[in-house]
């Protein structure tokens, strides 16, 4: 019984540990643009192996990323693009595959580059990334193709310099990397391309994370982890207490 008690308190202490890791890191993104939260919580896991197969662990699991949209509000940026639900920007990642964000804010580099703020490349429709002719003035349609007027140039000339790829495809449908962004699950083709009025320009969505239920969390999750430590220490202290009554019989 001791073995099982400080295996469950030791398990349960250290997923307490984890979901603490997934809150705080929610927290750091809560003024993030276009930042969906990650969903944790415990499970009640066998443990395999040799031995009794009456032990049980509390493991930490990631159930996915929290698809509510965060508020828009407006910039009158005209690279700033919100993306309507369910409608996600594909960027080109560290490695060079495409990867997708709803982080709207864009802006053009000193060689004429789209890029987020984050430093990665925006891919056009046609999978490369964008570049951006010199221009005086620029506009982005709901359906993401972007329009210039031209450095010097009057604004009959208005033209367009290309077109954001945006895809559709349902949070759930999507897995979240180590960078933070999103792409196909392994083996499942990508997702289609977006039709439509995709998104809102001049405006940015903010992050889903609310500081204030993060906090709560976080304070509710250090009190466990403390009631952890406690049962490990208590149930410590009864097994050599039991120890030592033995030892006198």
């Amino acid at each position: 019984m001791t073995d099982r008690s400080l295996y469950v308190a030791m398990s349960g202490a250290s997923a307490m540990l984890r979901e603490q890791a997934t809150v705080a890191h929610n927290l750091a993104n809560a003024d993030s643009t276009g930042f969906q939260a990650t969903l944790d919580a415990t499970v009640a896991a066998p443990v395999t192996g040799a031995g009794l197969p009456t032990r049980v662990a509390t493991v930490a699991r990631t159930l996915g990323v929290d698809a509510r949209a965060g508020a828009i509000h407006n910039t009158g940026n005209p690279l700033d693009v919100a993306m309507k639900p369910e409608r996600w920007l594909a960027v080109q990642d560290a490695a060079g595959a495409t990867a997708y964000t709803r982080a709207g804010d864009l802006t053009v580099n000193a060689n004429g580059m789209l890029m987020t703020m984050r430093g990665q490349p925006v891919l056009g429709a046609d999978g490369a990334p964008l570049s951006i002719p010199a221009y005086q003035s620029i506009e982005v349609g709901q359906d993401g193709t972007i329009s210039i007027i031209p450095q010097g140039q009057p604004a009959s000339t208005l033209s367009e310099a290309g077109r954001l790829q945006i895809v559709a495809a349902k949070t759930t449908e999507l897995q979240r990397g180590d960078d933070g962004l999103m792409r196909a699950p392994p083996g499942s083709p990508p997702p289609p391309a977006a039709t439509g009025a995709a998104l809102a320009s001049g405006t940015l969505e903010d992050s889903n994370v609310n500081p204030a239920d993060a906090l709560v969390s976080m304070i509710e999750l250090s009190r466990q982890f403390e009631m952890q430590v406690q049962l490990l220490h208590r149930t410590d202290e009864n097994a050599r207490v039991t120890s030592s009554i033995v030892s006198l019989t």
